[in-house]
């Protein structure tokens, strides 16, 4: 059985993960106070009772008592009652939308208070728990699709998840420099397929694109560099105790070059444990701005 407490910042997605475990079959109990834990973990591992999966959600809700958990948790373990920790994550920005969007306040916030103050209380009084995570899930990139798709991995197929999000994104320099990156790279040294008329329509998602730009010398050469200094510098980002990665790839128009490589970076990472999602940012807005 798999005893599963979700956590983290309020708006973060805690909701989603458990209305997503509930669909997969796990008992769910969402808000559930400190002082009951034990006593439910007592009941769900009962043989008699039958359930083969739990989940329930601790949060800022828990008020005062949330100061408890530790000792709840410590003394689940002393009892072998296991269990795991999923810890939601997400930046103040994205939160701060989340909660303007849908016009709530947030659960810290005085009335009429700001939002951003609220965030920044709730950090001080969970941080405690995320340290304890076995599972962290930066929600600030994340579609619903792709969120659901992680929990699925980890409480569903049982698969190794190394807390660590990868975003690869290729972009063009003309549209502008993603504002989340991590890390910029930028890929225009190699051969533009724009300037051939039959090539220019087509994108780095076709092959012919791909050729074209990797039959050389130095596409090949950088992306083995690349590679080597992006799987140097991810595990001192884990260290810093960053969970997430945006790697951005640009050329001009965000078409071809930078297509080609991000796809080449993505192809080659997802052998990793990380997750590792891709993102063509301005792969389209060639078409579109010519039709205006």
């Amino acid at each position: 059985m798999r005893f599963v407490i979700v956590t983290g910042m309020s708006g973060a997605g805690k909701t989603t993960a458990m209305k997503t475990l509930e669909d997969a079959g796990y008992f769910c109990v969402d808000n559930l106070p400190i002082q009951l834990i034990k006593r439910f973990a007592e009941i769900a591992y009962d043989e008699q009772i039958q359930v083969d999966n739990v989940a329930i959600s601790v949060d800022i809700r828990s008020g005062r008592a949330l100061s408890q958990l530790n000792a709840c948790l410590n003394d689940m373990k002393e009892n072998g009652y296991q269990y795991e920790i999923l810890f939601m994550e997400c930046s103040d920005e994205k939160l701060v939308k989340r909660f303007k969007e849908t016009r709530r306040n947030h659960p810290l916030s005085a009335k009429n208070g700001r939002i951003i103050d609220g965030i920044k209380k709730e950090r001080e009084l969970i941080g405690f728990i995320k340290d304890e995570a076995d599972y962290i899930i930066d929600t600030t990139n994340l579609l619903v699709r792709e969120f659901k798709s992680e929990l699925d991995k980890i409480f569903v197929q049982n698969m190794e998840y190394g807390n660590f999000i990868i975003t690869i994104m290729s972009f063009g320099f003309k549209y502008g420099i993603p504002r989340d990156s991590d890390i910029v790279q930028d890929v225009r040294f190699l051969p533009n397929p724009y300037y051939d008329e039959e090539l220019r329509p087509l994108t780095g998602n076709d092959k012919v694109i791909q050729d074209y730009v990797m039959n050389c010398k130095e596409g090949p050469e950088f992306l083995d560099k690349f590679i080597d200094l992006v799987q140097f510098l991810i595990p001192n980002y884990i260290k810093e105790g960053k969970n997430q990665l945006v790697i951005s790839i640009g050329c001009t128009g965000g078409k071809h070059r930078s297509v080609t490589i991000a796809n080449e970076v993505y192809n080659r990472l997802q052998k990793s444990t990380y997750t590792v999602r891709i993102y063509h940012r301005d792969i389209g807005k060639d078409a579109v701005v010519k039709k205006l």
